[in-house]
């Protein structure tokens, strides 16, 4: 099964596991080979932890792509066909970070592995808790 992890998701995999449910890990775990991190979730990173908001995660962008290298994420590019993507999706969610992620995951097609119950409104395979 490929996976398509939710920015905060991959960072709770490597920076903040007790935030994790263990059954979302384990899914995870027994995917590694197939769990991606898109770079619109590195860019996301970079630009919070930059802006220094109070939602920012440990590290930056730079450090995000060692860590997620590290512990075996792979890394799905956003191309031309999921940006385009986003013009077909309804307005339920507001954060473009994510409309592009639920795109590349429709377009893919990938499970989003994610907490945030706004993708459930959206036509595409989700695992969530």
């Amino acid at each position: 099964m490929r996976l398509l992890l939710d920015t905060h998701v991959a960072i709770w995999a490597v920076a903040q596991l007790d935030l994790l449910p263990e059954h979302i890990f384990a899914t995870i775990t027994k995917n590694l080979s197939e769990a991606f991190v898109s770079s619109i979730s590195i860019l996301e990173i970079s630009a919070k932890y930059q802006l220094g908001r109070k939602d920012a995660p440990p590290f930056g962008g730079a450090d995000a792509v060692s860590y997620f290298k590290a512990v075996g994420f792979q890394f799905l590019p956003v191309s031309p066909e999921h940006s385009a993507a986003v013009d077909n999706l309804d307005p339920h969610h507001k954060d473009p970070f994510d409309r592009l992620l639920v795109a590349q995951a429709m377009v893919e097609p990938m499970h989003l592995v994610s907490k945030d119950a706004m993708f459930s409104l959206y036509d595409c395979p989700l695992i969530t808790w």
